[in-house]
């Protein structure tokens, strides 16, 4: 069947993820961070997703604001950067402005204008992800921002990929999934959609039960791979 839909998930997948301590690191006052931005980058985003994977199995959801800062202040401590409140806050304060990967714009516009419906499906916050869509300037080009605050748990839980069906009336092979996150393309795989893995590091793949039908570099392809 043909593709109707594109997903994409957001940080990571959309959105740099690594922008905010890079950009901090830069900036004047936060000199302890010079050096070592890349694995506060690292383990901030790291202890994100597991604290995500933790709260879902343990059914204790919370907003992913919360699970954000959690994630924060482990990479904070873990390299020794705990003592600085100044800079603890200017780094949440970036993740309200990260900027969309150079590609994505107009990867997004080559899908509106193909007659495809476009989409964000993310653990974020609906005001986060609002926060995250105005700064980019991609909001006329995406029919929709889904949360799974809408479902009280966070991906790869089933419930969270019925948003898209529930919201845009498709079957699940109409809909092409992007994921910067191996974990989070093979469960969109199991669950049946078409998926795309933005494999920008060039990790291994995750082992599990799926694997994504496709791996690619940045999000350029996306149209190619919709049919467009």
């Amino acid at each position: 069947m043909a593709i109707t839909t594109c997903v994409f998930d957001a940080y990571g997948t959309l959105f740099d993820v690594a922008a905010a301590a890079r950009q901090a690191a830069d900036e004047p006052g936060f000199e302890a961070l010079k050096d070592k931005w890349p694995t506060v980058a690292g383990h901030w985003r790291l202890k994100q997703l597991q604290y995500t994977w933790l709260r879902a199995v343990a059914d204790a959801h919370a907003d992913f604001w919360d699970v954000t800062q959690d994630g924060l202040d482990w990479a904070l401590e873990a390299a020794g950067l705990q003592g600085d409140p100044q800079l603890r806050q200017r780094l949440l304060d970036l993740y309200w402005e990260l900027q969309a990967y150079p590609e994505v714009p107009a990867m997004l516009k080559t899908l509106k204008d193909g007659g495809l419906r476009t989409a964000i499906l993310s653990n974020g916050s609906p005001p986060m992800l609002e926060g995250a869509v105005q700064s980019a300037g991609i909001g006329d080009v995406l029919d929709d921002i889904l949360s799974v605050e809408s479902v009280g748990i966070f991906k790869p839980h089933a419930r969270v990929y019925d948003l898209v069906q529930e919201r845009f009336g498709c079957a699940r092979d109409e809909v092409l999934f992007v994921s910067s996150n191996g974990w989070d393309a093979a469960g969109a795989s199991g669950y049946g959609f078409v998926t795309a893995w933005v494999n920008r590091i060039s990790e291994p793949m995750d082992r599990l039960p799926w694997t994504p039908a496709h791996v690619l570099s940045d999000l350029t392809s996306v149209p190619k791979l919709a049919g467009l």
